[in-house]
């Protein structure tokens, strides 16, 4: 959260790092939780590593924003993982074109 308030401060080097390495904590933990991703851009994880690729042409308020949603997976995750939930998904029995 510091990082997110204090933009301005830091390197575009210093923030994809530490995009980076929120998206790698993110993953692990979903894994640990049993949530799998989507892989499109409406996975967190997809958006960090946008975010991290495009640090020198984003403006400061969308890395503020990233670094502020990755502080936030990192930490909900967190209690997800450290409560002992485990998410499992059952197949569904519709396909698409099944569904009402």
């Amino acid at each position: 959260m510091r990082a997110a308030n204090e933009v301005d401060r830091l390197t575009a080097s210093e923030i994809e790092s530490l995009l980076l390495r929120a998206m790698t904590t993110v993953r692990d933990l979903r894994e640990q939780a049993g949530i799998p991703g989507s892989g499109t851009e409406h996975d967190a994880i997809v958006r960090l590593d946008i975010a991290a690729k495009g640090v020198v042409t984003f403006s400061q308020m969308n890395i503020s924003a990233s670094l502020r949603e990755a502080a936030d997976l990192v930490r909900t995750l967190c209690i997800i993982v450290d409560s002992g939930t485990v998410v499992t998904l059952k197949p569904s029995r519709y396909t698409n074109s099944d569904r009402p």
